[in-house]
């Protein structure tokens, strides 16, 4: 299977410690996103190009995959008398040679574009290159494979460069014969319009909880709480993971009783989770952090607007955020605090600026509302 060059270097579209979307036989959710391709193709309206949005780590490279799968294992119909009838689902079997082919990264109609090396071509780039857009437009241009399908399986598009994304709308306005373009995207709006305005959207919602436990448990974790953990994630079996693996709960947790002590924010709580977030190496508990400290604050600003607080992620949230988000006067405050606060925190981080400073003055700023409200 052709694609993009990586060494030795991590898989980019791969989330630590689950199961490539390529080795993920189930999709778990997902059924209206899954009928309305399979109805498109049995009417023959097989558009050249699906952009598959949603939030990240929802399934949308899963269903990719899936997709691939079908379209290389399922005959072409040729109009005869004996013609298969039309399929069902998209479902294939796991032993399938397209399946064993795909999933060994070795089928030679599939092209996969994802991030790839770097100018030097000695470390991983931060962007999907024109060069890597290009090397794909040639290989559809100069193979035919056999004739039949083929397929191009971008993850992610949002992760292309100014240069690639106008080399992809050329491919996307002029496509190469019997090729369907499937485009991850987390944030469509962030591409380019005329991109957009050339494929069929396929979104994907947000996890129920009974779903996100069943695809935890196909990837080999099992929750305690798959509602707690879903109301963290987003839905998102992919941000779930990296909760798992980082021990977000325990770090929710602890964010959770650090702001139970406020209007008086406890120094000595606050000081042990900027020590978390600055430890050597700790850059993906920093990030963590920020995202859970981002979520409470958008909890609170929820729970003060309905009225009523959301299903508790761990114990003593529920009473936490009643206690401080009563009524929608209070949520517009923790809203207005809420919005950016994390990104400029990201900002300081990509700049070298000390992270636990960083923490340290969100935590401030939140003490700082708190007590506007309480005197207020």
């Amino acid at each position: 299977m052709p694609s993009v060059v990586l060494n030795d270097f991590p898989e980019p579209d791969r989330v630590e410690g689950a199961p490539h979307p390529r080795e993920t036989a189930q999709l778990f959710g997902h059924s209206e996103a899954q009928h309305r391709f399979l109805d498109a193709f049995n009417a023959g309206r097989l558009h050249h190009a699906w952009l598959i949005t949603g939030p990240r780590g929802v399934g949308k490279a899963t269903l990719a995959w899936k997709i691939a799968r079908f379209l290389l294992a399922t005959p072409e119909d040729d109009g005869g008398m004996f013609a298969p009838a039309p399929p069902v689902s998209l479902e294939i079997a796991p032993d399938h040679p397209v399946a064993r082919r795909l999933a060994s990264l070795s089928d030679p109609r599939l092209y996969l574009l994802r991030r790839g090396l770097n100018e030097t071509e000695k470390a991983p780039a931060q962007n999907i290159l024109v060069k890597e857009v290009r090397e794909m437009k040639a290989f559809f241009s100069l193979s035919a494979a056999d004739g039949g399908r083929r397929v191009a399986i971008v993850d992610a598009a949002d992760d292309m460069n100014p240069s690639a994304a106008n080399a992809l709308l050329k491919l996307l306005e002029e496509p190469p014969a019997g090729v369907t373009f499937l485009l991850v995207s987390h944030q469509p709006f962030s591409l380019l319009p005329t991109i957009r305005s050339r494929c069929r959207e396929l979104r994907l919602h947000p996890l129920s909880p009974d779903d996100m436990a069943a695809a935890l448990s196909a990837a080999g974790s099992a929750p305690d709480d798959p509602r707690a953990l879903a109301e963290l994630a987003g839905g998102s079996v992919g941000e779930a993971l990296r909760i798992l693996n980082l021990d977000g709960l325990k770090l929710y947790q602890g964010i959770v009783g650090l702001f139970a002590t406020l209007p008086q924010l406890d120094r000595g709580r606050a000081l042990a989770l900027a020590e978390i977030g600055a430890a050597r190496g700790a850059d993906q508990s920093f990030d963590l952090i920020l995202t859970l400290i981002d979520l409470f604050l958008a909890r609170l600003a929820r729970a003060g607007t309905i009225g009523h607080a959301p299903y508790p992620a761990v114990d003593g949230e529920a009473e936490v955020i009643a206690r401080l988000s009563p009524d929608p006067r209070t949520a517009r405050h923790w809203a207005d605090l809420a919005q950016g606060l994390g990104a400029r925190a990201r900002r300081g981080r990509a700049v070298n600026l000390d992270p636990a400073a960083l923490l340290m003055d969100m935590v401030l700023k939140t003490e700082e509302t708190a007590g506007t409200l309480a005197s207020g």
